[in-house]
C-alpha cells in the first residue's frame, strides 16, 4: 500500500539547524537592552582608587522574584543569583535577595575598570551596566633645584615631577606662603601620566631659608606636597652706630666711639676702617669692629668709612663727622639792689649761651651723604629754649622796676595826704566854748567878736 512520503532524516535535521542562528539571534537582542526610563534595575557607577575596594549595587524595584546575574566588562557571569561561577576570590557576597544584587571587589586594579552588566530574566529580559573608574595617585613627587646653593641676584631653575598617575596631576607652586605660576608637560605611557613643572626664580636675601613648596592636586590623593629650602648667598650689609656720645654735638676735647657691624652670609671675615679722601689721624684708635677718638679736635673733621667683605662682595658704610667747638662757660648771675624805701628789690640779669647743635652723623651703607636732622632739631630746640629763658629775665626784670615805681609813688602820695590833714575853726564858733546855753552861745558869737579871745589856728 501506497504512503505518503516521509521527509528523510537528514532533511529535517537540516532545517532545524537552520533554525537555530535564529533563534540565538533573538535571545542575544533580548538579552541586550540599553537603559531606558521604566526599567526595574537600578545601578550607579563607581570610582575607586587603585587598591581599595569598589562595591557594586544591582537593584530591582519592582521585584517579582526574577532572577538577578552580574557579569564583567567580558560578560564572564560573576554572580548568578548568590552562586559564584567565576573563580575570581576577589569578588565577594555582600548582599543578596529578591530585590538586590551587591557584589565587593577588592584590591583593585587597573585592569579591573570598564562596565558591569546587571541582567535580570523578566519577559523581556532587563540589563543595564555600571561604570568602574579606577584612580591612580601619583607614584612619586620630586623636587629637582639647579643650585644647591645660590648667590643673591641669580636666576635658578626647579623641577617638580609627578610619576605615573591617572589622570594627569595639576602642579601649584608656593614659595612660603606666597602662590607661584610654572610651566607644566605631561608625558603619557599607556594609561599612566607623568606631569613635570618648571619654575624659574631670582632670589634675594630675603629668600634665604625660606621653603619652595610643590603641591599636587588629584582626585585620588589629598595635601600630597614636597618642599625644599632656599641656601642664598649675599654680600655684608654695614652699619655705623655711634656708642658716645650717645646724644648730642661732638665737641672738640671730648671722646668719640663709633661701632661698626655687619652681616652677611657667609659672615664678614675682613672689616677695617678707613678715612675718605684723606689719612686716618694717628691719634685714632681702631679696635675691632670699634673706632676710638680720645679727644676730638677740628682736623678730625671728615668722613669715616668702615668696610665689610666676604665672598660673594664688599660693602661700606660712611659717618660723616664735624667737631663744634666746646660750650662756652655762663657767668654768674648779676643782682642789683636797689634801696629807696624799705622794700628792695632784685634785678638779676642772666646771659646765656646757645650754639647750632649739628655733630657728625651715620648715614646708611653705599648711600649719599646727608646730616642727621634729628640732631639739627634737637639743637634748634635747645636754642629756642635759651632765648625764652633770656625772655623771661628781661620780662622779670622789667615788672619788678615797674612795681617798685608804683610803690614808690604810693608813698609820696600818703606822706602827701597826711601832712595836708588838720582841725579848723570858723568865726561863727567864736565864744560858744565859754556860754553856759545855746542862747548865750548864739549872743557871744554875734555880738562878742571884739571881746573874744582870739582863736588861732593850728595846721598838724
Amino acid at each position: 500500500m501506497a504512503g505518503r512520503a516521509q521527509p528523510s532524516g537528514p532533511a529535517g535535521s537540516g532545517g532545524a539547524r537552520g533554525l537555530l542562528p535564529l533563534l540565538l539571534l533573538l535571545l542575544s537582542a533580548a538579552a541586550i537592552i540599553p537603559r531606558g526610563d521604566g526599567q526595574n534595575l537600578v545601578t550607579e557607577d563607581v570610582t575607586v582608587v587603585e587598591g581599595d575596594v569598589a562595591t557594586i549595587s544591582c537593584r530591582v524595584k519592582n521585584s517579582d522574584d526574577s532572577v538577578i546575574q552580574l557579569l564583567n566588562p567580558n560578560r564572564q557571569t560573576i554572580y548568578f543569583r548568590d552562586f559564584r561561577p567565576l573563580k575570581d576570590s576577589r569578588f565577594q557576597l555582600v548582599n543578596f535577595s529578591n530585590s538586590e544584587l551587591r557584589v565587593s571587589l577588592t584590591n583593585v586594579s587597573i585592569s579591573d575598570e570598564g562596565r558591569y552588566f546587571c541582567q535580570l530574566y523578566t519577559d523581556p529580559p532587563q540589563e543595564i551596566y555600571t561604570t568602574i573608574t579606577v584612580l591612580v595617585p601619583p607614584r612619586n613627587l620630586v623636587i629637582d633645584i639647579q643650585k644647591e646653593i645660590a648667590v643673591e641676584g641669580e636666576e635658578i631653575e626647579l623641577n617638580c615631577t609627578a610619576m605615573a598617575s591617572r589622570p594627569a596631576t595639576t602642579i601649584r607652586w608656593f614659595k612660603g606662603n606666597k602662590e607661584l605660576t610654572g610651566k607644566s608637560e605631561v608625558e603619557q605611557w599607556s594609561d599612566m601620566y607623568t606631569v613635570t613643572s618648571q619654575l624659574v626664580l631670582k632670589v634675594g636675601r630675603e629668600d634665604d631659608g625660606v621653603p619652595v613648596i610643590c603641591l599636587v592636586d588629584h582626585p585620588a590623593v589629598k595635601d600630597l606636597q614636597t618642599q625644599r629650602y632656599l641656601e642664598v648667598m649675599y654680600k655684608p650689609q654695614v652699619r655705623v652706630s655711634q656708642n658716645y656720645p650717645v646724644q648730642g654735638l661732638t665737641r672738640e676735647g671730648e671722646p668719640l666711639e663709633l661701632t661698626c657691624a655687619a652681616f652677611g652670609k657667609p659672615q664678614p671675615t675682613d672689616m677695617r676702617w678707613l678715612r675718605v679722601d684723606d689719612e686716618m689721624p694717628q691719634h685714632v684708635v681702631v679696635s675691632g669692629s670699634n673706632l676710638l677718638i680720645s679727644n676730638l679736635n677740628k682736623t678730625d673733621n671728615g668722613t669715616y668709612r668702615c668696610e665689610a667683605s666676604n665672598a660673594v662682595g664688599k660693602s661700606h658704610a660712611d659717618y660723616m663727622l664735624f667737631v663744634y667747638d666746646p660750650p662756652t662757660t655762663i657767668p654768674p648771675p648779676t643782682t642789683t639792689t636797689t634801696t629807696t624805701t624799705t622794700i628792695p628789690t632784685t634785678i638779676t640779669d642772666t646771659t646765656a649761651t646757645t650754639e647750632p647743635a649739628v655733630h657728625g652723623f651715620t648715614q646708611l651703607p653705599n648711600s649719599a651723604e646727608e646730616l642727621d636732622y634729628g640732631d639739627l632739631s634737637d639743637s634748634r630746640a635747645g636754642e629756642e629754649g635759651a632765648i625764652r629763658s633770656v625772655d623771661h629775665a628781661v620780662v622779670g626784670g622789667v615788672v619788678a622796676v615797674v612795681v617798685f615805681a608804683m610803690l614808690c609813688l604810693l608813698i609820696i602820695l600818703g606822706r602827701y595826704f597826711a601832712r595836708h590833714k588838720g582841725t579848723y575853726f570858723t568865726h561863727e564858733a567864736k565864744g560858744a566854748d565859754d556860754a553856759a546855753d545855746a542862747d548865750t552861745a548864739i549872743i557871744n558869737a554875734e555880738g562878742g567878736q571884739n571881746n573874744s579871745e582870739e582863736k588861732k589856728e593850728y595846721f598838724i
